[in-house]
Formats: C-alpha cells, sequence, structure tokens
C-alpha cells in the first residue's frame, strides 16, 4: 500500500510593508491590534467557532504563520493549525465587571502572541455585562485597522439570524467609511505614486530621473521627507520616557455620534478633528493633574491615513501612511484648541506625509535591521502617541446570534511611543479607548474620565452659538459642573 503524501506547505512572499511591521515588534511594543466585543446576551463557544471557522477563515491567510528570515519574510501554512488553541473560552474574576475586563484585555495586549503559529486569537469572555465579551487579538502584519475592521464585520449579521449575502459591507461603505477615505485627498493618485515608491524604496528619494509622473511628484514628495525628518523631538513630558512591556487600557462611555457632528457645523471642522481635540483637553488636564508644566506646549500623535478605497480593504495587508498631527495642551481655550487641531489637520490632507511614510515602510521592510531600528526610532521620537479613527457601521450588529452592545479596538504603539487614542463609531454612538504604557500611564482612566467633560465644554459652546474670546474663561467648564 502506498505512503499517503504529506499535504504540500504553501508559502508565498510577505509585501514589503507587512514585513516592515513583522520586523517592527519589541517585547516593550507588540504589534497587536487588540479589540473586545460586548455582546447583550451569552455567546455560545461553538457557534462562535463555527462562524471564525467559515466567515474568519475564508481569508485563506489566517490559516498562515509569518516565518522570517533575512532572506525576507513569507507567509507559509500552518500545517499544524488547530483551531481550539486559537478561539480559547475565558472568565474573570470578582465581580466581572468593566474594572476586570479592562484588566483582561491589558493583559492580553501585554502578552505576545506564539510565533510558531498565525498570530491571532480570540478570547470568549464567558459572562460579562448580563451577556459576554470577546477579545480578539491580531497581529498588524496580517493588515492594517480599516482593512482589519472588514474582517471583523464580516463575522456579523444585521439580524440575529445569519442570513447569505448580507448587505453590510455596501450599507457601510457607502455611509461615513466613504467620506473619511474622501477626506484624506485623491486616493488613487496616492496609491499610485505609493507604488512606484514601493518599487524604488529608499532609491526614490535619491533618483531625480525617475518615470514622468514620480518626476513631476518627486519633488514635492522630497520636500515632505525632508519636513519630516527635520521635525523637532516631541517635548520630553510625563508621557514619554522609558517604556516597559505591561500595558494598560481603558475605554469611555460613548458619545452620541449626532452631538459630535453638531459641534463640527458649529465650528465648521470634521467629527475627527472635535474628537481629536477633546482628547487633547483630556491630555492637558491629566498633564495638569500630575504636575506637568504644559502652558505653550504642543505634542505630536502620528495619524494612519487610508491609501486606498475602503472596498478594497478585505483584500488585507498593510495600505496606510502616517502623518504628524499637532495636539496643542498648552491651550486652556477648547475652541482655539479646536481650530487649532482642524487647521492642522487641514494642511495635513494636502501634504505628502502619508506617501513619504508609506515608501519609507516599504523601504524599511528590506532593510538590514540596524536601519531599520534607526529609522524607526527617529520617527518614534517626533511624537507622543498614536492616535487612531475609524468609521464602523450606523446600525446594530449580531454575531454568532448575539447583539453588539459596544465594541473598542485598540493599536500598537511603534518604537519609544507609548501612547495610543483610538475613536470607533458604531450605531450612531462614537467610543473612545486609549492604551498606555504601564510606566508611563499606570492610570489610563484618568485620561478617560476626563474625555468626556472636554467634549461637553465644546458641546456647550457650540449650543450656545455666536461666542467669542470673552465667553469662554473657565465659566462654561463651571457652568457643565452646575
Amino acid at each position: 500500500m502506498a505512503e499517503k503524501k504529506a499535504p504540500r506547505i504553501r508559502r508565498e512572499p510577505m509585501s514589503r510593508v507587512d514585513t516592515a511591521w513583522l520586523r517592527m515588534e519589541r517585547a516593550t511594543n507588540l504589534m497587536m491590534i487588540t479589540s473586545v466585543m460586548m455582546f447583550e446576551e451569552s455567546m455560545d463557544i461553538d457557534r462562535l467557532k463555527r462562524m471564525v471557522k467559515t466567515r474568519f477563515l475564508a481569508y485563506p491567510r489566517f490559516r498562515q504563520k509569518a516565518v522570517d528570515s533575512p532572506a525576507g519574510a513569507v507567509w507559509e501554512d500552518d500545517a499544524d493549525f488547530d483551531l481550539d488553541w486559537h478561539v480559547r473560552l475565558s472568565a474573570l474574576p470578582g465581580r466581572a465587571g468593566k474594572r476586570e475586563l479592562e484588566r483582561f484585555v491589558s493583559q492580553q495586549a501585554s502578552t505576545p502572541l506564539d510565533k510558531t503559529k498565525p498570530l491571532w486569537q480570540f478570547h470568549l469572555v464567558e459572562k460579562y455585562g448580563g451577556g459576554s465579551a470577546l477579545v480578539t487579538r491580531i497581529h498588524h502584519c496580517y493588515a492594517d485597522g480599516m482593512a482589519l475592521v472588514q474582517v471583523m464585520l464580516s463575522m456579523t449579521d444585521t439580524s440575529r439570524e445569519a442570513k447569505k449575502g448580507s448587505d453590510l459591507a455596501k450599507a457601510w461603505l457607502n455611509g461615513d467609511g466613504k467620506q473619511v477615505a474622501e477626506r484624506v485627498g485623491a486616493i488613487d493618485r496616492y496609491m499610485k505614486i505609493g507604488g512606484q515608491m514601493l518599487e524604488k524604496g529608499l532609491d526614490f528619494y535619491r533618483d531625480p530621473g525617475l518615470a514622468t509622473v514620480v518626476a513631476k511628484e518627486g519633488g514635492e514628495i522630497a520636500r515632505e521627507l525632508a519636513v519630516a525628518l527635520s521635525l523637532s523631538d516631541d517635548p520630553d513630558t510625563i508621557l514619554r520616557g522609558r517604556l516597559g512591556v505591561s500595558k494598560r487600557v481603558a475605554w469611555a462611555e460613548p458619545l452620541d455620534l449626532e452631538e459630535v457632528k453638531a459641534i463640527g457645523r458649529a465650528f465648521d471642522c470634521t467629527v475627527n478633528d472635535v474628537l481629536m481635540a477633546s482628547a487633547a483637553g483630556a491630555l492637558r488636564s491629566y498633564m495638569i493633574d500630575r504636575g506637568e508644566m504644559v502652558d505653550g506646549l504642543t505634542i505630536r500623535a502620528t495619524v494612519p491615513v487610508n491609501l486606498r478605497p475602503l472596498e478594497h480593504a478585505k483584500k488585507l495587508g498593510n495600505h496606510f501612511g502616517l502623518v504628524f498631527l499637532e495636539l496643542p495642551v498648552g491651550e486652556d481655550n477648547p475652541v482655539r484648541r479646536l481650530e487649532r487641531v482642524a487647521d492642522c489637520m487641514c494642511k495635513l490632507k494636502t501634504s505628502r506625509q502619508a506617501i513619504v511614510s508609506y515608501g519609507l515602510l516599504a523601504a524599511l521592510g528590506m532593510a538590514p535591521a540596524g536601519l531599520q531600528r534607526t529609522f524607526l526610532e527617529l520617527f518614534s521620537r517626533k511624537a507622543t502617541a498614536v492616535a487612531t479613527n475609524v468609521p464602523g457601521p450606523h446600525m446594530p450588529l449580531y454575531l454568532a446570534g448575539c447583539t453588539v452592545r459596544d465594541m473598542m479596538f485598540w493599536v500598537p504603539q511603534t518604537g519609544s511611543i507609548g501612547l495610543g487614542i483610538s475613536i470607533l463609531s458604531y450605531n450612531g454612538k462614537v467610543h473612545f479607548g486609549l492604551i498606555g504604557d504601564a510606566k508611563l500611564v499606570p492610570d489610563p482612566d484618568a485620561i478617560i474620565q476626563r474625555f468626556r467633560p472636554e467634549f461637553e465644554k465644546l458641546l456647550y459652546l457650540a449650543l450656545m452659538g455666536n461666542w467669542d474670546d470673552t465667553i469662554y474663561s473657565g465659566d462654561a467648564e463651571a457652568m457643565l459642573v452646575e
């Protein structure tokens, strides 16, 4: 009787940018995207596994592990793939409330994934808030946040019973998601330039004789690179310093999306501007309470910018660049703070910073380890935080027959950055989360608790109308307290 042949192990090269994210991992900054979904009902583990098997694993990439070597990184089929290892049942101690769940998510965000297996895991928390919760960890080398949101949404339905041919993706992409994509500029043009940079890597910045389109854009992009490299290091504050291996996460009670939009209309700015200005106000208040001198202080956050149409995000991979957003934590007037954030964001939309960073990541994916570390440290010194805003669906969702009540995610920080700000909209609400290095921000709840009061200052002033510099002198805050 002939011996049965072992199945052929399939391998394929990893893209340069995905390789860069794989190699960025440090013990002090794990390159995982961590998320949590909270459900109204208790979820059945076997039903969850069936959903993971039929929908999550419909993406063949998630059956593959990342294998790195000096010759380059590849995706390789896991011959010993075991779904039970990737989908686990967990329980919270004590009262099993928000604090216990935050502690559990913090532990997961601080624990490396097993590199001998595909780099993802689901942890089903049996009892939480009268229902259950699902904590997910996926390595950044698989895809960026926008793509992974689509992956997670592909597991959900718009009704309690699963139906084939769900129109969820279409409904989502035709809403806020499309508007966010349009706000970052001409996506197709960005993709074209980014592709040329991907092919040429660092040579792009040195060779003035490239093709016609690149020659036309090259001067501007070269200048953007010079500007990015010449940015001063972010100031030394309590939010910067030597990192440890433990992370702390927290999230706020959701805001009403219509109220956020109302502020945007009142002050002629975007939803993202309003939320980032509120975050800057929360950081300002926290820093003052911890004894930081903030007058006139500005810190930066690196912000991901999507470089592909949202409907292509399901193809996985990383297709985004990074820009440096200024957070004026030294400005005590909330409206002036909002105006400064909006002005900075407006300038970034017309810049090539995102393309520069994407091209640089592509080049670094194939660069020697020493050069990778040098550039990573060079760029991470120029920011204090990573901040990202992902639009989600307008309607309520169901996963494995359970109602998704709330959801939140946290992106990894790079290099020496120890603070991450995440914003996600879902079902008419805006969810705000924060992750911090435990040495620098041991109490992220202290920042989270300041987010809503800062937002409500802007809401109060927006509702007043016709405000000017004489209106705000701290009186808005006092009236909110009353």
